[in-house]
């Protein structure tokens, strides 16, 4: 169901009903789901059972998305949401994200997800733990 390979992490996700309007196509904002699910089993491949709550009192809270729609996904497809971590700051992450059509690989919808470290009290800017950070470096 997941994998890692070369920095990249990636899910199979499977088009139910659910996620679809009257004509079978993948409403927009699941995408956003598809993309939230394959963030979180990537820090759960880290060690990170909780991808949304850091110690001390973090919290992992989507700052903004600047999201690509370029074909549709139907009822029924396979699809493969990507992540990949591009950016490592001190209190941000930045996620590269894809949903591809299994079998095919067409590029379906692609997107930069900026997950920020906040306190659970203030939402204001907190440094990563520093598990996280260590886990997610890149060479920037």
């Amino acid at each position: 169901m997941k994998e890692a390979q070369n920095g990249e992490f990636s899910l199979a996700v499977r088009v139910y009903i659910e996620d679809t309007d009257a004509g079978g196509i993948v409403y927009y904002v699941n995408y956003l789901k598809f993309m939230e699910r394959a963030r979180t089993e990537m820090m759960r491949s880290l060690g990170f059972d909780k991808a949304a709550v850091g110690g001390d009192g973090q919290l992992m809270v989507v700052h903004s998305a600047a999201v690509n729609y370029r074909k549709p996904a139907r009822l029924d497809d396979e699809l493969r949401v990507s992540a990949t971590v591009v950016q490592c700051r001190r209190s941000y992450l930045v996620f590269r994200q894809e949903v591809r059509r299994v079998g095919d690989e067409e590029l379906l919808c692609e997107g930069d997800i900026k997950v920020a470290c906040v306190d659970g009290l203030t939402m204001k800017p907190k440094a990563m733990p520093k598990a996280i950070s260590e886990a997610l470096k890149i060479d920037e």
